[in-house]
């Protein structure tokens, strides 16, 4: 009985210890998640300033630009996967990564062939335990993206678009990240960043009614040449900046259900550990009983 009591006081222990750490994860991971959304607020504008930008010159213009032309025939198809560098984030990372998975299926029964772009060890290391291949990788710097990495995949992703499938490039552009809804929520989400027409045709429809009328110096093509590539990097940096703010509130809310599971095992060993106790003790008093009995009847 001694030794089933021990049991249950180290478990109360662990379950003590554990608890502590996931308490203080969860703390990190909410002053993270602050910090995070302020960056998503303060990028924000930008971005839909670029992108307004770029829409009224496409739409405003008669050129036939690479980067806002349909092609005829799309062979090969980018996929930019954003998971992040650690885990302890509930399903965060794995609801991403299955997002990628079905959207590769869907482009190769179109007849596309689907080409990843990585970003996160997490997603590196689905793809490496799997043996399966990625044109990029970037990792190191989920937490807290810099824009020095959205321009390197912005520019990653620019040279394989203007090589076309038909020279090891690709013909179209996606983006798939988690999105941050809520404390709760993390969505994730789906956009066709190139070529342009489509994101836009999504997004946009409800502000083309108030784009000015623009006059283009030197022409419209050369403005496009020097907006593409920034709106590619801030749509880039915008993911980067949601799926950071969406992992830490997976991480706060995993977190925290841990920290719940701990309080409820510390609950359980504790009710085992007094009805062990108990029964020790009864059994102790049955046994000075039997013998003060058996003292009795001998005289």
């Amino acid at each position: 009985m001694g030794a089933q009591l021990r049991v249950y006081k180290q478990k109360i222990s662990s379950a003590q210890t554990t608890k502590k750490i996931t308490k203080a994860m969860e703390l990190i991971a909410a002053s993270r998640i602050q910090k995070a959304m302020a960056r998503v607020r303060a990028a924000g504008p930008f971005a839909r300033a670029v992108t307004r930008a770029v829409a009224a010159v496409a739409t405003h213009s008669d050129i036939d630009h690479p980067l806002t032309q349909e092609p005829e025939t799309i062979r090969r198809s980018a996929v930019v996967i954003f998971s992040s560098d650690r885990g302890l984030a509930g399903a965060f990372n794995s609801q991403i990564l299955r997002e990628g998975m079905e959207l590769a299926q869907l482009l190769r029964e179109q007849g596309r062939e689907p080409v990843f772009y990585l970003v996160g060890r997490k997603a590196v290391g689905y793809f490496q335990f799997r043996r399966l291949d990625s044109a990029a990788e970037w990792i190191g710097d989920t937490d807290a993206p810099s824009f020095h990495t959205a321009e390197q995949i912005a520019a990653e992703l620019l040279d394989a678009f203007a090589r076309g499938g038909e020279s090891d490039g690709v013909d179209e552009i996606h983006l798939v990240y988690n999105r941050f809804v809520s404390m709760m929520v993390q969505s994730p989400e789906r956009v066709r960043l190139l070529p342009l027409e489509v994101v836009e045709a999504e997004e946009n429809t409800a502000d083309s009614h108030v784009y000015p009328l623009y006059d283009f110096e030197p022409d419209s093509s050369e403005v496009l040449d020097a907006l593409l590539p920034v709106y590619v990097q801030s749509r880039v940096f915008n993911a980067l900046l949601q799926s950071s703010a969406a992992k830490h509130a997976a991480t706060q809310k995993a977190m925290k259900s841990a920290s719940d599971n701990a309080d409820k095992l510390i609950t359980d060993y504790t009710r085992l550990r007094n009805n062990a106790r108990q029964a020790e003790i009864t059994q102790q008093i049955a046994e000075i009983v039997g013998g003060a009995d058996a003292l009795a009847s001998g005289k």
